[in-house]
């Protein structure tokens, strides 16, 4: 992964995250006759034509380009669905509910069946706008943490794209915060004699000054 030789750099590349969202699972509507496919990640079958079928995403893709299926797009890539999402967003500061691969999910399928997506022009442009206002909402959150002396961070419902790109900097800059920390209590610590003394009295203090990183995903 990308993490190995850089701790700071994304944990996944763009392909990486793509290669994970393609076990994502849609529906088909297959145009030949095949007995179920047995793999480790399970049976999916049988095929039969015209009747509709859940597969794993890079399946749906390998069937759709040899031409032996269509895809329905998920419910929620429809223009009514991405429009009540994107009004939303606008009007709220927290971040709406939307599959965690739903960029990469809406990549793979404009880029290999385009014409099985209704309103495909207007559902990718929805889409756009979708991720400008959370980046933008992201962007937002960052200015307050480079600006304040910030312990913890919550961030709900944020997809592997958008976390794989805030969090290096959200790491780097909650690592600054303690490394100043620390030496505040270092400082401080040079003006107390009975430090030990005054230690036991007051408590524990390691989890004032510790610094916790929590990005929390939830679906729908």
């Amino acid at each position: 992964m990308a993490a190995a030789s850089e701790p700071h750099a994304s944990a996944f590349s763009a392909a990486e995250l793509e290669f994970l969202a393609e076990d994502e699972i849609i529906e088909i509507v297959p145009n030949l006759r095949m007995d179920p496919l047995n793999f480790i990640s399970g049976d999916f079958g049988p095929f039969r034509p015209q009747i509709a079928t859940q597969v794993p995403l890079w399946l749906a893709v390998a069937l759709k380009k040899r031409g032996k299926c269509t895809i329905r797009a998920p419910e929620w890539m429809s223009v009514d669905k991405l429009a009540q999402v994107l009004e939303s967003e606008r009007d709220s500061e927290k971040f709406q509910p939307l599959p965690f691969h739903y960029v990469e999910i809406s990549r793979l399928l404009f880029d290999h069946a385009r014409e099985d997506i209704p309103d495909s022009y207007m559902v990718r442009s929805l889409i756009e706008d979708i991720k400008d206002v959370r980046f933008h909402k992201i962007g937002t959150g960052l200015e307050i943490i480079s600006k304040e002396r910030t312990y913890a961070l919550r961030l709900k419902n944020l997809s592997a794209m958008e976390a794989n790109i805030v969090r290096p900097f959200i790491t780097r800059a909650l690592e600054t915060f303690y490394k100043l920390s620390s030496s505040e209590m270092i400082q401080d610590s040079d003006h107390m004699p009975n430090r030990q003394a005054q230690a036991t009295n007051r408590g524990p203090r390691l989890p004032e000054y510790q610094y916790l990183l929590l990005l929390i995903f939830s679906g729908n």
